[in-house]
């Protein structure tokens, strides 16, 4: 099995050197950048694993990119960040982002954090499959592709495909919101709370349903969701 690969956007060469060293004696490949214009020529050739991408770069907005990231690669995406205020962790969820550590922080706790976001979901009717159908849709996860019937294709971010994963793989059952945190990890909180409700209110556009009447995902008040199609997986 290859090792899974983290890359490391930060422009303090301390930080850079902490993380590298930290990850690779946990088994992680690494690769460091001080620019995300280095960052992101290494992109164009492949994807990391996980990006640990910190906000206050030098040469591009860490917020935008972030977004970026969310939008157009399969990377599981760790903001690290010395702005601690509730409103920057719950924007930086909002755009993308899958976790939020504030700096200062011990590398062993993000290395705790990418092994939680790495971990292969529990098995539920998915099984692992990379390719789940209902009502009219086709998720391909491998691809962060939704695509409707009449072959029009609509992607998502890999934080949405995980709520979206998390509703196929358990089709007709509560999901509290307990057990989203549970499933998807991150700090229970706020900032996760805000972040759900962005993902799920994305998919929910997305999927083209109605803001004040989803059919497909519904909002149980005051104890979780559930998820009413019926779901194939290939």
């Amino acid at each position: 099995m290859s090792q899974p690969h983290v890359a490391i956007l930060d422009d303090e060469p301390e930080i850079r050197h902490m993380l590298a060293q930290a990850l690779n004696d946990a088994g992680f490949r690494t690769s460091s950048f001080a620019r995300a214009t280095e960052f992101e020529a290494v992109l164009k050739r492949s994807t990391p694993d996980v990006c640990l991408v910190d906000l206050g770069l030098p040469d591009r907005d860490g917020l935008a990119l972030v977004h970026r990231l969310a939008l157009e690669s399969g990377a599981t995406i760790i903001i690290i960040s010395g702005r601690a205020q509730v409103q920057d962790r719950v924007t930086g969820l909002e755009l993308g982002a899958d976790d939020y550590i504030i700096k200062p922080f011990d590398p062993a706790e993000v290395v705790a954090r990418i092994r939680a976001r790495l971990r292969k979901p529990a098995k539920g009717t998915g099984g692992g499959a990379d390719t789940a159908r209902f009502a009219g849709w086709t998720a391909h996860f491998d691809r962060y592709m939704l695509v409707r019937e009449d072959g029009t294709e609509i992607p998502f971010s890999h934080a949405e495909g995980e709520v979206l994963r998390l509703f196929l793989e358990s089709p007709r059952r509560l999901i509290s919101r307990a057990q989203m945190q549970e499933s998807l990890g991150g700090a229970a909180g706020e900032s996760f709370d805000r972040a759900m409700d962005v993902r799920i209110s994305r998919l929910r556009t997305k999927l083209g349903e109605d803001p004040r009447n989803p059919r497909l995902i519904k909002t149980i008040y005051g104890a979780g969701y559930i998820f009413l199609g019926d779901v194939t997986w290939d």
